[in-house]
């Protein structure tokens, strides 16, 4: 999922086309994929507007590389959706964000592992901070941090129950696949991330 613009970036390049080593945040993230199972097929979804820089990354650094590129919607599950169009076959289908360059082969083969066993894997960390919920009132109350977890990308399915999770509900306003997997009344299964997975979308992150 590439469809950053850089708003939070304050950058005019896209995130995603940022350099990181003097190479694309996407082409990292991509990396990694192909590293974790050489066999692994890349979809990127994306604005129509970044084709052509897209296009100019993917000849310099994966020729001969069949990376297949569609355009995004104007929401996340409109996206989705047009990434799951080009799979035709049931499969295994890791949707991941492009700014998550510093994703493990471990976590990347345990979410598969988990989905084709159980129809889903996703990686998530525990959190190391106290939470708070906050209360319409302007109020808040201390929750036990124990009890949730962050969630992160890779988010990995069995690929004809991801579409039929987005064919039943994924119109709705949903952040991520999980919710929609879900929603549709499927069982997410968790599995290990990493607190180096971060996701690069501020300057900070990029430090």
């Amino acid at each position: 999922m590439a469809g950053g613009v850089g708003t939070r970036m304050r950058s005019a390049t896209p995130k995603q086309f940022l350099l990181i080593e003097e190479v694309p945040i996407i082409v990292h993230s991509i990396r990694k994929f192909l590293i974790a199972d050489p066999s692994v097929e890349a979809i990127v979804v994306l604005p129509q507007a970044h084709l052509g820089e897209w296009e100019k990354i993917r000849t310099q650094y994966f020729s001969g590389i069949g990376i297949k590129t569609t355009v995004g919607g104007s929401t996340r599950s409109e996206s989705v959706q047009a990434g799951l169009a080009l799979v035709q076959d049931e499969s295994l289908v890791a949707i991941h964000d492009a700014v998550r360059p510093y994703v493990s082969k471990e976590t990347i083969n345990m979410a598969y592992h988990s989905a084709e066993q159980y129809g889903s894997g996703v990686a998530v960390v525990n959190l190391k901070d106290s939470i708070r919920e906050l209360r319409l009132d302007g109020a808040s109350e201390a929750r036990d941090r124990s009890n949730y977890v962050l969630v992160q990308t890779p988010q990995t399915f069995n690929s004809v129950k991801l579409k039929d999770s987005y064919d039943k509900v994924g119109d709705g306003v949903f952040t991520d696949d999980a919710s929609v997997y879900e929603a549709a009344g499927y069982s997410v299964r968790l599995v290990d991330g990493s607190y180096d997975n971060i996701k690069i979308t501020t300057p900070e992150d990029l430090k």
